[in-house]
């Protein structure tokens, strides 16, 4: 008489050694923190090339500087990034007519914006490379677990060993779950945090030379 051994995900994860499901439920959780920011920065991220989009535009429609300052003053969104670094440039050239006190204004909040965009990168990051080897950690204490419970029974057989081995593969499957997406939403943002900021370095030099122009034109 043979008995069929219930080799089903939750079986499989629940009938895990201890050190293993503390493995799953780590992965697990950076899984979800990483979703959650996945989630969140592309958000913040579209919202940002959206309203860099627009402010481009009333920019360089020709506009009055003055109109288009009032304009920044009452945007506080914050991703309204650009529209802040005018704003800052414009504010500090208006108090002392200086281009390179506009400029270091201007630097200073570009700085401070892109710090705020490059926000949780870093643990996409450190999620994509250390999972797997997480994963890989709760395999091979898994399966050292399977193969220790085996030492006593002379019989050992491939049906004897597989629901420990099994086990001990999902810890490696949570591991490439959890890393898999948080690499690819890591190189998608940072490309895109990468492409803003050369638009926004682009305006400042190109803002920087409108100042310029005008105070020569005095």
């Amino acid at each position: 008489m043979t008995t069929t051994q219930d080799l089903s995900f939750l079986s499989l994860v629940l009938n895990a050694s201890l050190l293993v499901q503390l493995v799953m439920v780590l992965l697990l959780g950076m899984s979800i923190a990483s979703w959650t920011i996945i989630f969140k920065k592309t958000a913040i991220l579209r919202g940002v090339r959206q309203d860099t989009d627009r402010f481009e535009r009333d920019f360089w429609s020709g506009g009055d500087l003055n109109t288009l300052l009032e304009a920044a003053q009452r945007n506080t969104r914050s991703d309204a990034v650009l529209e802040h670094i005018f704003e800052a440039g414009m504010q500090e050239f208006m108090k002392v007519h200086e281009i390179d006190a506009a400029r270091r204004a201007m630097k200073a909040t570009y700085q401070r914006e892109m710090d705020a965009l490059e926000a949780n990168l870093p643990f996409l990051a450190s999620v994509g490379s250390v999972s797997p080897y997480i994963g890989l950690f709760g395999t091979v204490w898994g399966i050292m677990h399977s193969f220790r419970g085996l030492a006593n029974v002379q019989n050992a057989t491939l049906s004897a060993v597989a629901p420990g081995i099994a086990e001990a593969l999902i810890a490696t499957a949570i591991g490439l779950f959890a890393a898999i997406p948080a690499v690819v939403a890591y190189n998608r943002a940072a490309t895109d945090v990468d492409r803003l900021a050369i638009r926004f370095e682009t305006f400042i030099e190109e803002f920087t030379n409108i100042l310029q122009r005008q105070t020569a034109g005095r």
